[in-house]
């Protein structure tokens, strides 16, 4: 069949494409080791203002739409039995973003969490410095995380203000004041002070470490992010901006990861 039109023709191409990559996604997910799934993935949300210019977008535009992404891959979470996802939606790096472009940012991300916790599928926990952040974005993410504490689903890590560095030293410091109005001295802390005594002080304690780290965008670092627990952790760089992250993509960190021998040292 020949296309009347250019227009026929692209729409026919759009089309066939789809069914290729959905038949794709299917044959990747048919052969995934269900018994290998990570239960914790951190994902590192990078690139949304590049996939902006590069669509022709505003900044705006690029945030929003790697926000809406975020219901998709809890979904794809869902369907592969993963357990805990940690989302590091702005760092306290970005805090220091020109106001015009943080401002917006910012009244995303709260929607966003508010969805999140409305939806009644997913526990929200927020993990950051609260007080680094405006009023209502810190009420948000207060009442997020006790409308959605109770529910028995994925757990969603929402990583707001957050940063690695940040993260240890607070730890450190809530260590600290724990031990010092149990009357403990500094000299009897240094004795006994082991990796679990900061690990229990840490924004995800109680929650196991990510076993996969997920960034987006081609970058190969990651940036401070999760980095006391993050020690063991397999890494799965992605080149495709974070809006345009798909279930293929996704799939693909899981095949990766499932075919890595973790020996942790041994």
């Amino acid at each position: 069949m020949v296309p009347d039109s250019p227009k026929e023709g692209l729409a026919i191409y759009k089309k066939l494409r789809d069914l290729v990559y959905r038949l794709y996604a299917r044959r990747v997910e048919y052969r995934l080791d269900t018994d290998q799934v990570p239960k914790h993935i951190g994902v590192i949300l990078d690139g949304n203002r590049r996939w902006a210019r590069a669509s022709g977008g505003t900044t705006e535009q690029g945030h929003q739409a790697g926000a809406e992404k975020i219901r998709e891959l809890l979904g794809w979470c869902e369907e592969t039995d993963v357990k805990v996802v940690t989302l590091w939606l702005l760092s306290t790096d970005n805090l220091n973003r020109a106001e015009n472009e943080l401002l917006p940012l910012l009244g995303i991300i709260e929607d966003t969490v508010r969805d999140l916790a409305d939806d009644g599928r997913w526990r929200v926990h927020h993990v950051g410095q609260l007080d680094l952040l405006p009023d209502r974005t810190q009420q948000v993410l207060k009442k997020a995380e006790e409308k959605a504490g109770d529910i028995d689903g994925v757990l969603v890590n929402v990583a707001v203000g957050y940063g690695g560095r940040q993260e240890i030293t607070d730890a450190v410091r809530s260590l600290l004041v724990d031990r010092a109005a149990a009357g403990t001295s500094l000299d009897e802390l240094a004795e006994t002070l082991t990796v679990e005594d900061i690990s229990e002080h840490l924004y995800t304690r109680g929650q196991p470490d990510p076993d996969l780290v997920i960034r987006t965008s081609g970058e190969q670092r990651l940036s401070g992010f999760m980095l006391w627990q993050s020690a063991h952790s397999e890494y799965y760089f992605c080149e495709v901006f974070w809006p345009a992250f798909r279930k293929v993509d996704f799939l693909r960190a899981l095949r990766d990861y499932a075919a890595r021998h973790r020996r942790y040292g041994n």
